[in-house]
């Protein structure tokens, strides 16, 4: 091949060649060099490409010159009109009739184009990815067996570093998958799918959220994994379990109301007929009727009133023991009847502040449903409810125990839910929520351990004094 046929090809090359000596001086170099670089002959590369006095700190041809073998790297270059070009670079030695290295060939490649690009996709990366963080929402990427890759900071934030886990674990503490699962759903049909839940944080905090799905897919359009968005509604629930319970009260208080008024007519009856007829007993009768009834009327109210708005409780200093005695009083008949045995294994004398009406219907909620849990088990065993107590610095704890039927850790999760209930049509929902607000009001809060076929451990932690003046609890609404 002729020196000029050579001179051709080199010249028709898509990139910038140059041969230096070792003292980085340039000896040959092609067209598209010269055109973007100018004149070179007799220069060092470091003044035609960087416009530099003095060699790179790290020069890929020194290294050549230095071990014999080929290097590369990027490099920022300027061309005439002071534009930067970013270049990939690779060397070649040049080799002597006596193996010598006498000469480099620097090839350097115009990348500009894919160092743009690769800029562009660490922005839009670094850009999506702070969208992703900063989602006002717990977000999770969970592939086909429901383990969670990735997950936002607020997700993070609240369930901790889940990578790897199953979503059913970190979100509700269960040991198989939920059902319906709007994860495996989206996976089945690629669409999107949306529910209501409630899950746990791993203090036991629960939260209500609504949950939506959406397909991720590959090149080829297959489904590699699912985006599920969690946005906590708890306070909108709130609010709205506020007003659906005044409602469920006014309508189920409003048939026993009606009640009490036709016994308030029958009393008023005997008074008046009482009076036509001088018999004093039959007015006492009638007058009885009337004041009883005017009670239950004034509890009833009060009740709508409680619930209705919040309102500091009615303190008063009470005798733990008659407390507990009162409330056996009403339970233990309804569970001797049901063969269930009732024990009230608490000897302390102690005396707390509470309101007595609030606390006795908190405690009576509790113990009728531990009652329902022993008779919903039917297994033909003797059952046992258990009320108890215990102290410990500055408080009361009353413990409330049977073994029923149980629940799992979800249902746990979900117990003081307004209007949740695991005895299916037999229950209403209202009765451990009222509980936990009562508890709640009262500075406190229960607790719950159980599983399934094992029974169930209520624990209501009181103050025995109430909350100082400066308490929100303590002020008036």
């Amino acid at each position: 091949m002729t020196e000029a046929r050579f001179r051709e090809y080199l010249d028709a090359l898509p990139c910038y060649l140059t041969v230096q000596d070792k003292t980085l001086r340039i000896i040959h170099a092609n067209r598209r060099f010269e055109e973007d670089f100018g004149e070179w002959s007799g220069r060092f590369c470091y003044q035609v490409y960087k416009h530099r006095s003095e060699p790179c700190e790290v020069c890929p041809v020194e290294k050549t010159f230095r071990d014999g073998s080929g290097a590369s790297n990027e490099e920022l270059v300027r061309n005439l009109e002071g534009r930067e070009i970013a270049v990939l670079v690779n060397t070649t030695p040049l080799y002597d009739e006596h193996g010598a290295v006498t000469a480099v060939l620097e090839q350097s490649t115009d990348v500009s184009d894919l160092v743009r690009l690769q800029v562009l996709l660490r922005e839009s990366q670094q850009k999506y990815r702070l969208l992703f963080d900063e989602a006002p929402c717990f977000v999770s990427i969970q592939d086909s067996e429901l383990r969670i890759t990735e997950a936002n900071r607020a997700f993070r934030e609240a369930f901790g570093e889940a990578y790897g886990s199953h979503c059913y674990r970190t979100y509700k503490h269960r040991g198989e998958v939920c059902s319906p699962c709007p994860v495996q759903e989206t996976f089945k049909d690629g669409q999107v799918h949306t529910s209501e839940e409630v899950v746990a944080s791993p203090g036991g905090e629960t939260v209500n959220v609504l949950v939506r799905t959406a397909p991720l897919k590959d090149d080829e359009g297959s489904i590699r994994a699912v985006m599920e968005m969690s946005t906590d509604i708890t306070e909108l629930r709130r609010l709205q379990d506020q007003l659906t319970s005044i409602g469920l009260l006014i309508s189920s208080i409003s048939h026993g109301i009606k009640g009490l008024l036709t016994g308030m007519d029958g009393g008023i009856y005997l008074v008046n007929s009482g009076f036509e007829k001088n018999d004093k007993p039959r007015v006492q009768q009638g007058w009885e009727m009337v004041q009883r009834n005017i009670d239950r009327i004034r509890s009833m109210v009060l009740n709508i009133l409680y619930y209705a708005k919040e309102r500091p409780p009615d303190w008063r200093e009470l005798d733990l023991g008659d407390l507990c005695a009162s409330v056996a009083a009403v339970i233990a008949p309804k569970a001797a009847q049901l063969g269930i045995t009732f024990t009230v294994a608490s000897e302390l004398q102690d005396r707390i502040e509470g309101d007595e009406a609030a606390l006795r219907a908190m405690l009576l909620n509790l113990l009728e449903n531990a009652v329902d849990a022993c008779r919903l088990a039917k297994d033909g065993k003797v059952h046992r409810v258990t009320l108890g107590a215990r102290r410990e610095p500055g408080c009361i704890v009353l413990c409330i125990t049977d073994d029923g039927i149980g629940m799992d850790q979800e249902t746990c999760n979900k117990a003081f839910s307004l209007f949740f209930s695991s005895k299916g049509l037999e229950g209403t929902g209202l009765g451990l929520f009222i509980a936990n607000q009562i508890a709640e009001t009262h500075g406190g809060d229960i607790r719950v351990s159980a599983e399934p076929g094992r029974g169930s451990r209520f624990e209501v932690t009181l103050r025995q004094q109430r909350l100082g003046p400066s308490a929100t609890l303590d002020q008036p609404s």
